[in-house]
């Protein structure tokens, strides 16, 4: 039993009652937020150690057995997402001390933003399939909020296509968990991983796998159920967008991998050739979105897309080399796509404006905030030797040892578009001339370090930036954790003795 893991859910949760306490004191509040994510981070951390040295956690909560009680369970897979989740965490809660306004710290920002926190956290711990459900409900309801918050006509528009589109998701997991419960007799995810492969009727078995993969596939914004999320993503304050664009789909992805290496293996061939197609018309379809589109947020919302067909691609090859770029890919992707929405919101700030051909000018004026912006544009579209050209290289390998050329040349394929897209933002924003019409007074005159305190905004994405390097200058390390993560996948008579004990 490890107390530990019960940190990731109870620390959000204080630190969002403690702050709720500070409503009519927004300094003390935003310390509070910050303060909040600062020690998660430090939990994580303890529990990653542990785990790593001495193997799978898990805690039995009121001390009833698997498969009768709540589990919490932290493998590498878990504390790698718990990790990175943290981090961003606290980098966004900094990001958002000058980037969100009064009016929605005092309707409850940060509290939401910690209960956001929370129903992530406990979807990547929980060890039962019917608790995931209950987690994916505090994430649905935090985020309806906070894309809410401010009552603008867009956010509205978009709040309400996101919930509707994530209720019916809501209602498709609900069933499959029925339909589970009424096949197996159970909950519990090592438990179910034992029955599951008795059942005679493996028919029935992949159809509930079928109801998973299009409730998760809507989460994670898969094709053709991606839709709501260009819709959506780009329309609450740039704080708001970075912890949806980099987390949110993630758990998605994340819940995929979990079930269909855990649950759902007793027909590889039938459901990873379906995730495979899904995976390459994901990415296609996600990086001609951003291809035609001319609004900053919108076009990163639509690579969102595309890079979600990268994991599943390494979910689809169902090896361990295409698990570890599946995995690695995620972090990267999290780093990365993150840093772009918070660069966006400082761009639009100085331009006023996130219309590509209304910006203009940000290199000459701002060339530290150009440097940061080809970090991360550079490390989505897979250039050595940033974090993302190991994704990539990872998930071709995989590919290619399989024989999989058609994915594989795909991959590349949206890589070499990802870049055009990359490309098309900078011309427009950093490198074309200052528009004639429509600038702000402050623009150009207005320093990244002056009294402004944009460096509030900037820290946070130089320390991503600085993740995005250190990761790629080093990304050995990261990969053979990931590995690690990939084979205990691969192996989940670990995970089931971790829980249930010895078999």
């Amino acid at each position: 039993m490890n107390g530990l893991l019960v940190m990731p859910i109870a620390l959000p949760l204080i630190t969002a009652t403690v702050a709720l306490l500070f409503r009519s004191h927004a300094s003390l509040q935003r310390w509070v937020g910050v303060g909040g994510m600062a020690v998660l981070v430090g939990s994580v951390f303890l529990l990653f150690r542990d785990v790593h040295l001495k193997g799978i956690q898990v805690l039995q909560l009121g001390n009833w057995d698997a498969p009768f009680g709540i589990t919490l369970v932290a493998d590498m897979l878990t504390m790698l997402m718990l990790g990175i989740s943290a981090i961003m965490g606290l980098l966004i809660a900094i990001y958002s001390v000058y980037d969100i306004d009064r009016e929605r710290e005092r309707f409850g920002y940060y509290p939401l933003l910690h209960i956001l926190l929370m129903g992530v956290n406990g979807s990547f711990l929980t060890g039962d399939i019917f608790n995931l459900y209950v987690w994916f409900e505090v994430m649905l309801i935090a985020s309806f909020i906070l894309l809410a918050l401010g009552n603008s006509k867009n956010q509205l528009q978009g709040a309400l296509k996101y919930v509707f589109i994530n209720l019916f998701s809501s209602l498709l997991f609900l069933f499959g968990v029925a339909l589970l419960y009424g096949t197996t007799g159970t909950l519990n995810m090592a438990d179910l991983a034992v029955r599951l492969p008795l059942i005679e009727n493996t028919g029935l078995v992949t159809a509930i796998a079928m109801i998973f993969m299009v409730s998760f596939g809507i989460k994670a914004a898969i094709f053709p159920l991606f839709f709501w999320l260009p819709a959506s993503y780009h329309t609450p304050p740039v704080a708001i967008s970075a912890i949806f664009g980099g987390l949110l789909t993630k758990v998605g992805v994340y819940a995929l991998i979990r079930v269909f290496t855990l649950l759902f293996t007793q027909d590889v061939g039938y459901t990873h050739t379906i995730l495979l197609w899904v995976a390459g018309f994901t990415m296609v379809t996600g990086v001609l979105g951003a291809a035609s589109h001319f609004e900053f947020r919108k076009i990163l919302s639509f690579h969102i897309v595309s890079q979600i067909g990268y994991m599943i691609m390494g979910l689809a090859f169902n090896s361990a080399l295409g698990l570890m770029g599946a995995i690695f890919y995620v972090l990267h992707n999290i780093l990365a796509k993150s840093n772009l929405f918070l660069i966006s919101g400082i761009a639009q700030r100085l331009s006023g404006t996130f219309e590509l051909k209304q910006m203009g000018g940000l290199y000459r004026h701002y060339p530290f905030l150009a440097v940061l912006f080809l970090i991360s544009a550079f490390a989505l579209a897979g250039f050595p030797p940033l974090s993302g050209f190991w994704a990539k290289l990872s998930l071709v390998k995989a590919g290619l040892s399989l024989e999989q050329y058609v994915i594989t040349a795909v991959a590349i394929l949206v890589g070499l578009l990802t870049l055009f897209s990359m490309t098309k933002i900078w011309m427009s924003a950093f490198w074309g001339p200052v528009p004639e019409k429509g600038v702000p007074e402050h623009f150009g005159k207005e320093t990244l370090w002056g009294t402004g305190k944009l460096y509030i905004l900037v820290v946070p994405v130089m320390i991503v930036a600085g993740l995005i390097i250190l990761v790629g200058l080093n990304a050995q390390p990261l990969l053979e954790v990931c590995l690690v993560a990939a084979e205990q996948l691969l192996n989940p008579q670990t995970y089931i003795e971790a829980v249930l004990g010895p078999q």
